[in-house]
């Protein structure tokens, strides 16, 4: 049994409710992100990094409720090698302050520690301060991977199909990118190195969907050279709709389980991919195909293929090449 086979949905019919839908999401949360700002997580804010070890195994909920009701929030505790080591990076100064606060985030988490494991249950093997001057160059490399990113794909569909592709797909990534972005401003989550994976896997997951559809409308134009080019767009959407579904659907429900079920660690992670995997389906469907329309109206290529750009509900002839004797 295949889902959605043999659809006929009008996609580009919808697309002028489609920029509406986008523009709701994405205006205002850019006009909120200056306000709220962002949940930076230590590694780019800079504080104290702590690695120790437990005589026996810990839980690690309860090393982290324990630091939470000693002051110390929005720590990060990552098992390291065994079941009896552990780094924690946290801080308890406030952000920007120009203090050490190492020494003080160690008391902080020594005495949540000493209530979470017992007194000379655990040891420290070592603790040493985070720069914001690091956190600061994370964030820099983090928006250069994603800027890098865009380039090698806009490079890479301009090679294997033209840049009017290229272009539109990489227009359909930036608006995932920026509704991505604006979720996790106003939901909060905290800003580590694992949300910021989850928007490159964001990033890799829209431009795959969008690619999967733009090789079809590429056969479909070799096929269908008689056919206008909406109804070709509208028709591979169509035809790739059963994957799309089926590829979007799984995806999902493993990143609902990872969100419900998982830890504090991957909780963010699954989060920002839950969001990632719904506006990436959408906008391979209601963003990027017709951005290639807009695109083929304005820079005709279409005609060198024997193809007319018709508006929907419209018809198009190819005209038969005069020979000259």
């Amino acid at each position: 049994m295949r889902l959605f086979s043999n659809t006929k949905i009008d996609f580009l019919g919808s697309r002028r409710l489609a920029y509406w839908i986008s523009a709701a999401v994405i205006i205002p949360g850019m006009l909120l992100e200056p306000l709220l700002g962002f949940n930076y997580s230590v590694e780019f804010t800079g504080g104290t990094m702590m690695q120790i070890s437990t005589v026996e195994p810990a839980d690690v909920a309860r090393m982290r409720q324990a630091l939470s009701d000693n002051g110390v929030s929005n720590a990060e505790i990552v098992q390291f090698g065994s079941d009896t080591e552990f780094v924690i990076r946290a801080r308890v100064a406030v952000e920007g302050a120009d203090a050490d606060d190492t020494q003080a985030t160690v008391d902080a988490v020594t005495a949540a520690l000493d209530v979470a494991l017992g007194s000379g249950e655990w040891e420290v093997l070592l603790a040493e301060a985070v720069s914001p001057k690091v956190g600061g160059e994370l964030r820099q490399k983090a928006f250069l991977a994603i800027l890098l990113s865009f380039v090698a794909v806009l490079f890479y569909l301009w090679y294997r199909f033209e840049w009017r592709f290229g272009a539109a797909a990489v227009a359909a990534t930036v608006h995932d990118i920026l509704a991505t972005v604006a979720f996790i401003s106003i939901a909060r989550i905290e800003v580590s190195l694992f949300v910021v994976g989850a928007l490159l896997s964001v990033v890799g997951y829209s431009l795959n969907d969008t690619i999967v559809i733009f090789d079809r409308v590429r056969e479909n134009l070799r096929r269908s050279k008689r056919e206008d080019f909406v109804g070709i767009l509208n028709s591979s959407i169509n035809e790739t709709l059963p994957r799309t579904a089926l590829t979007s659907g799984t995806s999902f429900a493993v990143l609902l389980a990872l969100a419900t079920l998982g830890g504090e660690v991957v909780r963010p992670f699954a989060m920002v991919m839950l969001f990632g995997i719904v506006v990436g389906t959408y906008s391979s469907i209601f963003i990027a195909s017709p951005v290639l329309l807009a695109i083929e109206r304005r820079w005709p290529g279409a005609q060198v293929r024997g193809i007319k750009s018709a508006a929907p509900g419209t018809t198009s002839k190819r005209k038969r090449p005069q020979t000259v004797s």
